[in-house]
């Protein structure tokens, strides 16, 4: 399975760190409309996309194949120096939980002292659903996505976090990976919403294809 060549070191840039998990089957461009927000926004001298291998969130659904997850996901954002994509969920077996990932991650990277989860509203609104979300948000700070004039809303039982939760604001951008994979069933084009690489390597593989 390829990986990024700095997977060991990041970007080698000193400053905070994000963290962007999710299936991506596939990756769109309103994932990467987001990881630019949280670079800019945030400050981030890097941005680690967490292709997720057993998301527990999904169990009972058929994903895409890890390796080309991976791969759309290093097409996707092919050319931005300061992202990272970064393996580590597709190597760990079991569940994917993402507390798993922060503790190794934070293991090794131990000079790093600020870290960033980028999530969106509808993944705030479950947080305490998560594996050991307490122990999550002890380690990290939440970043969660918002359009604009839209409250950034939770459980009750984050009530007592919400020090440890900043606002990202986001353009609009209307694209699910579900509808990608529906319009590819049909032969639908696709491009616009995943651009020129991703599009080309789905038709290659033929992934998503019911023919």
């Amino acid at each position: 399975m390829a990986v990024s060549p700095d997977i060991a070191t990041g970007t080698g840039l000193a400053g905070p760190v994000g963290l962007f998990g999710g299936s991506f089957d596939p990756p769109h461009l309103a994932h990467l409309s987001l990881a630019r927000t949280a670079l800019q926004q945030l400050g981030l001298a890097e941005l680690r996309w967490l292709p997720a291998g057993h998301p527990w969130q999904k169990a009972g659904r058929q994903l895409a194949p890890p390796s080309h997850r991976l791969a759309m996901v290093q097409t996707l954002v092919a050319g931005e120096p300061r992202f990272v994509v970064d393996p580590t969920e597709l190597e760990r077996p079991g569940p994917s939980y993402m507390i798993d990932t922060v503790e190794a991650l934070q293991s090794r990277f131990a000079q790093r002292r600020e870290w960033f989860l980028v999530i969106g509203q509808d993944q705030y609104a479950r947080l305490a659903s998560w594996h050991r979300w307490q122990d999550l948000l002890k380690r990290l700070t939440l970043a969660v996505a918002a359009r604009a004039g839209q409250a950034v809303s939770a459980a009750p039982e984050l009530a007592a976090v919400a020090h440890r939760v900043v606002r990202l604001d986001m353009p609009a951008l209307e694209i699910s990976s579900t509808l990608l994979r529906e319009r590819c069933s049909r032969g639908e084009d696709i491009t616009p919403m995943v651009g020129d690489g991703v599009a080309r390597y789905i038709a290659q593989h033929r992934l998503y294809s019911e023919h």
